[in-house]
């Protein structure tokens, strides 16, 4: 079939609630392109206009971790969407082939997945549905962040709740926030990039249960299994970080720009960074990184106090810092009151010595 006379579809390669995606060839351009082709809802009026809002919506973002739009229109009553075609499968597909990936693959996929989710929030946009399905691997392994099919702007006082009242999105992977039918926010994506990257560090979502509703509840009120429960090899670094995404309280967790950056510089690996060199120059609270995982106490110096310097990496930290330990490089010097005890003494001598001298003296012979 020819969709406006230059899209030619050949196999559908997906069907979600919305549409069902198409692998076809832009026989203008000659490229291979995805073709997602609106389902009929008769019993949806907003179908349509949803449908509109995913394109304009994945319309403003251009970068290579978001899948990209090329195209939108109507044809024979039905919409479609036109989009890059990426061909490496979803992480679903990676998971259901291979498990569990090594951590320094699921660190890059986790570093890709925030910089597209930054790109996103910079927009004004909130994915609302971040999942295995939904980030797909392109032929050279770039991940992007695709299916904005249910994303909505912040300032949309609808984007909590469908119109008929129901939570959106995917209950393994929802914020607790959004269990509680709160507005979306960019911290809720960060929390549902949590869950995806701990399943593919350990081969399972942070919570399961029978039921959607059962896991809602764990999401509001239980705490996930330490991932290094599960995968010995798992750095420190890691884990604290990946708890960190999970916190219960979206001000607790880190922007997804900080996640992507403490990713990419390789902070995974529990490498130690220096320390920063001021303050206050972030948001107004602790920043979330730190405020989710707990800071190792200062330690002494060690002995002798006259070394020069030294340097140790606290253990458990996700931000790992330096501290250093300098001793003052002079000369120790008595207390007052042990001084004027030592000077008596030695006054006290002095005079049984004089003494002593001048009795001999006096009994001497000569």
């Amino acid at each position: 079939m020819l969709i406006a006379g230059r899209y030619r579809l050949r196999d559908t390669i997906g069907r979600g609630a919305m549409g069902e995606v198409w692998r076809a060839f832009d026989e203008t351009l000659g490229r291979p392109v995805a073709v997602k082709l609106l389902l009929p809802h008769d019993s949806d009026p907003t179908a349509s206009s949803r449908f509109r809002l995913e394109a304009q919506t994945a319309g403003r973002l251009s970068h290579a971790n978001v899948v990209g739009v090329l195209d939108f229109g109507e044809f024979e009553g039905r919409l479609f969407l036109v989009m890059e075609l990426v061909d490496g499968g979803s992480l679903d597909g990676v998971l259901s082939a291979s498990g569990p990936l090594p951590a320094e693959r699921v660190a890059r996929i986790a570093a890709q997945a925030a910089v597209g989710l930054a790109l996103a929030h910079r927009q004004g946009i909130v994915h609302r549905d971040i999942k295995p399905a939904n980030l797909l691997l392109s032929a050279d392994d770039t991940l992007k962040i695709g299916d904005f099919g249910i994303a909505r702007f912040f300032d949309d006082p609808n984007s909590a709740l469908t119109a008929t009242g129901q939570i959106v999105g995917t209950s393994l992977y929802l914020a607790p926030e959004r269990a509680l039918g709160r507005t979306a926010a960019p911290a809720s994506d960060v929390y549902s990039l949590g869950c995806v990257l701990y399943q593919l560090l350990t081969g399972r979502p942070p919570f399961q249960a029978d039921s959607p509703l059962a896991v809602l509840h764990q999401h509001l009120d239980a705490a996930p299994v330490p991932p290094r429960q599960l995968r010995s090899d798992l750095s420190p670094a890691f884990e604290s970080y990946l708890l960190g995404l999970l916190a219960k309280e979206p001000e607790s967790r880190p922007t997804a720009q900080e996640v992507a950056d403490w990713f990419g510089r390789g902070s995974w690996r529990g490498a130690p960074e220096p320390m920063p060199l001021a303050q206050g120059h972030g948001r107004s609270k602790q920043s979330p990184a730190r405020a989710a995982r707990p800071t190792a106490p200062a330690r002494r110096a060690p002995a002798p106090p006259t070394r020069s310097g030294g340097a140790f990496t606290p253990a458990g930290d996700t931000e790992w810092q330096t501290s250093v330990h300098r001793a003052a490089n002079r000369r120790p010097r008595l207390p007052l009151v042990r001084r004027s005890r030592v000077l008596a003494v030695l006054g006290g001598t002095s005079l049984f010595v004089l003494a002593l001298l001048a009795g001999m003296a006096w009994f001497s012979p000569g």
